[in-house]
Parts: C-alpha cells; structure tokens; sequence
C-alpha cells in the first residue's frame, strides 16, 4: 500500500479516539455539574483530512504511479 492509503485509516482511527475523548470529557464534566470544556471541530477535521488523503491519493495512483 503506499502511504497515502494507509494514512487515510490512520486518519480516521486518530480522529475517532480524539472524539470520543471529547465527548467522555464533555459528558464527565456535565455528571460533576461544572462547565463542560468547549467543543473543538475534530469531526470537521478529519473529515477534511481524509479528503485531501484520499486526493492525493487517487492522484498519486493515476499521474505518478499508475501501477
């Protein structure tokens, strides 16, 4: 695989960890009755990097390496 192909599951297992942290985060600081920390736009930013991944990667299959 190259490494655009494996970056993208990469990607995507990284951003899922960091959400769920955020959320039990979230959810832990409601349960103690203080202010819950602010909500960071992970999803928006994986979903933005497994695009250019995925970009580079059908470009990198169809102009440099077309194997």
């Amino acid at each position: 695989m190259c490494v655009f192909c494996v970056a993208i599951p990469a990607a995507v297992a990284v951003g899922a960890n960091l959400n769920a942290k955020q959320l039990a985060a979230r959810r832990e600081a409601e349960a103690k009755g203080s202010n819950p920390p602010a909500k960071k736009p992970i999803t928006q930013i994986t979903t933005g990097v497994v695009i250019v991944l995925a970009a580079a990667s059908v470009y990198y299959h169809t102009t440099i390496s077309p194997l």
